[in-house]
């Protein structure tokens, strides 16, 4: 009997174990010593379609097996890069930014085709999510360390992130052991009745109020950049098939950094195409030397539209900037023909982003012959033609006009001239 109340125990403290211990992995860099090393646990829910036009739910955590093929480290940049099962994987990529280091975007391939995941799935192709994980403010030589779960949503996929110890840049070989607590671990403290210096992990610059006396602040002005170039990107499901999304446009991101507004034109030429085509969510990811954009497109069915915007970029000067909607409803069309804006268009993505859109035409979805269908133009192509349309009008209006005076002032002078004779 104790035997056996013995054994049960064990047994439930090697479960308590084995959860608590989760996917622990290290990446080593050609001098073959440790440069990146994580332990995590990972939940994934999945919405995916299945037959009869219906969707289905799965769930399943990362596993403790996983490969680390794709990782690789340098001194500004690393990348974590898990793949496991029948075709799945799962990547962080990190920068550093000064003094500190942060997490710029989480991607996750499915494969549907893996039948002990996906049950009678209609789809047999990789399915890619990106999203913009909460991982930020780092300090270099620290591992990041959050227990708390970290729920980070996308379309169709949500990630639940815990337990969570990852140093993305180990510096001697050696991990740290010094500890940057994510907000959630930190517990909350009510502040006290006297004034005591107060003890945080970082320390932000004071601001100083500005007083009456002060000068105002002068600001330079942001030199105007040159219409940004126009390119064109395509997705295909594998390289003997046809585009199944087709994007054409030129791009400019404008962004505020404390009090500082600045621009970005996307420049095509050098910017690496990669992203996935579903059934109900598609999306585009481009990355140049400068920033990632990262496109999510849904449809209802009978209608597409940009539901997603991811953009993570570098100034010049090498400061990070990161910002994301995931709920927008911009470029809408009907599923099977194309949206075109042909105008410089200006959306506020946030309070802090904003996004131009130059000679634009895409169609994420019901892509025929690797073409675009027939476009639905937005509102300011529809006045640009309608203007002259209008003045044309206006224009035979007066004409008419005209020409009526002219004739009923002539029959008057005839009938005049016939009555005085």
């Amino acid at each position: 009997m104790y035997r056996y109340a013995a054994f049960v125990l064990f047994l439930a403290f090697g479960m308590v174990f084995q959860l608590s211990h989760g996917t622990e992995v290290t990446v080593k860099d050609k001098d073959e010593k440790l440069c990146l090393y994580a332990n995590l646990m990972v939940n994934f829910s999945v919405l995916y379609e299945v037959a009869g036009n219906k969707s289905a739910t799965v769930e399943f955590e990362l596993p403790a097996d996983v490969k680390t093929n794709g990782s690789e480290c340098d001194a500004t940049s690393s990348m974590l890069k898990l793949n496991f099962g029948e075709g799945h994987s799962w990547s962080v990529n990190f920068t550093i930014n000064g003094e500190m280091y942060q997490a710029d975007a989480i991607t996750f391939s499915y494969n549907l085709n893996d039948t002990t995941l996906f049950p009678n799935s209609v789809l047999n192709d990789t399915a890619t999510v990106t999203v913009k994980p909460h991982i930020t403010d780092v300090d270099k030589d620290t591992c990041y360390s959050c227990k708390s779960k970290d729920v980070i949503e996308g379309v169709l996929v949500n990630q639940t992130l815990w337990n969570v110890l990852i140093q993305a840049f180990v510096s001697n070989g050696s991990k740290s052991e010094k500890i940057t607590s994510c907000a959630a671990d930190v517990p909350v403290t009510t502040a006290p009745t006297t004034p005591v210096a107060p003890t945080t992990h970082t320390t932000e610059a004071p601001v100083t109020n500005a007083t009456s006396s002060a000068p105002p602040p002068t600001t330079t002005p942001t030199p105007t950049l040159p219409t940004p170039s126009t390119g064109k990107y395509s997705i295909k499901p594998d390289e003997n098939s046809t585009a199944c999304l087709l994007a054409t446009f030129g791009l400019r991101v404008g962004f505020k950094q404390a009090e500082k507004y600045q621009e970005m034109n996307l420049e095509p030429n050098g910017t690496t195409v990669s992203g996935s085509c579903g059934v109900n969510s598609s999306e585009l990811v481009l990355v140049s030397n400068s920033m990632t954009i990262m496109f999510t497109f849904v449809n209802d069915t009978k209608k597409f539209r940009l539901h997603a915007l991811n953009v993570t970029g570098k100034t010049s000067s090498g400061a990070v900037f990161s910002e994301a909607n995931t709920n927008l409803s911009l470029w809408d069309a009907a599923v099977g023909s194309s949206y075109m804006c042909n105008k410089e268009q200006n959306y506020t993505i946030t309070s802090l982003l904003t996004l131009y859109t130059f000679d634009l035409q895409v169609q994420p979805f019901a892509v025929k012959k690797g073409v675009f269908s027939t476009a639905e133009e937005c509102q300011a192509d529809a006045e640009s033609f309608l203007v002259p349309i209008a003045v044309g009008v206006a224009l035979l209006v007066l004409i008419l006009i005209v020409l009526l005076a002219y004739f009923i002032g002539r029959k008057r002078n005839m009938a005049t001239g016939y009555e005085s004779f």
